[in-house]
């Protein structure tokens, strides 16, 4: 084996295409994210020691860490292996080439030049890769053959498209100009599958995997002239094979644009056809690819983190961690380690460190709900971190990069808290920079029956009462009713009518009395319910002045809880007259 004198990776995907790394002569070449590596790639489906190039004997192995994103050597998962001329090494979304000079031997062509002239055969391979019409397909590909003849010495060829090889072979036996060599080129395209880069015997025939993610996308087979040698077609083959990887990423955002809405639905929890659920839609629809932050704004109980939840789905950072932090239930004095983590021996009790949801979200999306209630102290901090996009443990030195979006949840107005003070006004700008508000289920009345049947069929289903249905009374009961805890409402009270029912069918008696007193039914809303609403307005009033205008006191002299009473106030519209 033919010792190697120089060698490097020729960057053709990823931060900056183009770029030459070489290689160390000796000593360890380190590709990671840590600072520290020879070459940092900052992605997440690179491991933070993702492998190792090392020279051993005079050839370069390559040596994978057993990361989770694994290491791809001409599209094959590698763990240890020999880097040969022309190799394709695919790290995540980064794509590079090994390029050497063998000692003693004539230095090979800069492979840059062939890779910039290669450039112009992927606008013809992605118009090729969408083509509906079949004859326009291979116009194209004949575009695509004639053009990598002027680039390579070869006089024809053909480039095909499918995962499997049978698929394949099949195309192929269906061109009648390689009638003759059919078989033999089908028995190539086996062979190609099996060990990658192939000649037919004679070496007329260059038959060229093509890789996508892993995997196979199809097959180049170019006829070599006499004089042709291997130079250049490795390049030719991962240029292609970008292009067909660029075109189904276009594809792949189309379909999800176009089935958004339908998976923002019922498996999301986001339930609704009208028009103001429309608009939510739509508006997700647009944010979702695009990695800026969003501000959620809604009323308790409208589904606000349903709403992340369904940014963070639909986006580029859907396989990394999605992380809620409801800020209002975090401790003033632990908000910092929480959300920012802490060394050990920080303060008292921190006798280890600890990552924050901040770093623990890093490549992910992290939704901060409720964040009108973070201090100010913490706000500044938070606002650090939107602008530089790195932060620090408490009680640490070091500062560590951050890669997350933020999604931003409230049902507080952030402008007028900003005129109080409250609330930062610099935090409110670099938060607000996209907003989706999500309507009360008051104003979108009707999606209730809907979302009423979903809840039903959910808690009928963990209670073992499958079957379960709701009655046109009890319809019109619940769209009547004013919903002040919105949807989360509506599913208690679906859970509790699941419950409840004695038959199989959900009656208005069966819903929290709350609902079928201020949502009654047209047949029960006549002078009984007017007596009812009477009569209960009548005990709250004896019981508020035997208690002495002392609300829990009132409440336990009704035999019902406090929230409870304050809510039976509000709807009956007793708030003036109990003062």
């Amino acid at each position: 084996m033919q010792a190697t004198n120089e060698a490097w990776l020729l960057e053709v995907k990823g931060a900056t295409p183009g770029r030459k790394i070489t290689l160390a002569a000796d000593g360890e070449f380190l590709i990671g994210r840590a600072p520290g590596s020879s070459l940092t790639i900052q992605d997440q489906a690179c491991g933070w020691r993702h492998c190792l190039i090392e020279k051993d004997g005079g050839r370069y192995w390559l040596q994978d860490f057993k990361t989770p994103g694994g290491t791809f050597l001409n599209g094959q998962h590698v763990l240890h292996s020999v880097l040969t001329n022309g190799d394709q090494l695919s790290i995540g979304a980064s794509r590079f080439i090994y390029c050497e000079d063998e000692a003693g031997g004539e230095q090979t062509k800069p492979a840059g030049e062939a890779l910039l002239k290669a450039c112009t055969v992927q606008t013809l391979v992605r118009s090729m890769a969408v083509a509906s019409d079949p004859q326009v397909a291979r116009l194209l590909e004949a575009q695509v053959i004639a053009l990598i003849g002027e680039l390579l010495h070869c006089d024809g060829g053909f480039l095909l498209m499918g995962v499997r090889v049978p698929d394949l072979q099949a195309q192929l036996r269906e061109r009648s100009e390689w009638r003759r060599e059919g078989e033999a080129l089908c028995e190539a395209l086996e062979r190609m599958d099996q060990e990658g880069a192939v000649l037919t015997p004679g070496g007329r025939w260059q038959i060229l995997p093509l890789y996508v993610r892993g995997g196979l996308a199809g097959a180049l087979g170019l006829r070599m002239k006499a004089e042709a040698g291997t130079e250049g077609w490795s390049e030719i083959a991962l240029m292609t094979a970008l292009a067909l990887e660029n075109a189904r990423e276009v594809e792949s955002l189309e379909t999800q644009n176009a089935l958004l809405v339908e998976r923002l639905g019922p498996d999301s929890g986001m339930i609704g056809r009208s028009a103001p659920m429309e608009r939510v839609f739509r508006v997700i629809e647009r944010v979702a690819p695009q990695d800026v932050t969003v501000l959620v704004l809604g009323e308790t109980g409208t589904g606000k983190e349903l709403a992340a939840r369904a940014l963070h789905a639909a986006s580029q950072r859907r396989q990394a961690p999605f992380v809620a932090i409801n800020c209002a239930a975090l401790p003033d004095h632990l908000v910092e380690s929480e959300l920012f983590g802490h060394e050990r021996g920080a303060f008292t009790g921190a006798s280890s460190q600890k990552k924050g949801k901040l770093e623990m979200a890093s490549g992910g999306t992290i939704l901060l709900d409720e964040i009108g209630e973070l201090p100010l102290g913490v706000q500044a901090k938070l606002l650090r971190v939107l602008q530089q996009r790195e932060f620090e443990r408490v009680g640490g030195t070091r500062t560590l990069p951050l890669d997350i979006r933020l999604v931003a949840a409230t049902n507080r107005d952030l402008q007028e808290e900003t005129k109080h003070g409250r609330f930062r006004e610099d935090l409110f700008h670099r938060l607000n920079v996209v907003t989706v508000r999500l309507p009360a289920l008051r104003e979108r009345v009707r999606d209730i029956p809907e979302l009423a049947l979903h809840f039903l069929a959910l808690s009928a289903e963990r209670f073992g009462r499958k079957g379960l249905r709701i009655s046109e009374a009890a319809v019109q009961c619940l769209s009547r009713y004013h919903w002040p805890g919105n949807v989360r409402e509506l599913e208690n009270a679906m859970e509790r009518a699941a419950v409840l029912c004695e038959s199989g069918e959900v009656r208005p008696e069966d819903l929290p009395e709350i609902i079928m007193d201020m949502g009654g039914a047209a047949g029960i809303a006549g002078a009984y319910q007017k007596n009812v609403g009477e009569a209960k307005r009548e005990a709250i009033v004896r019981a508020w002045g035997q208690a002495g205008g002392d609300y829990k006191g009132a409440a336990k002299l009704l035999g019902i809880h406090p929230n409870s009473l304050l809510r039976l106030v509000r709807n009956l519209g007793m708030r003036e007259l109990l003062g």
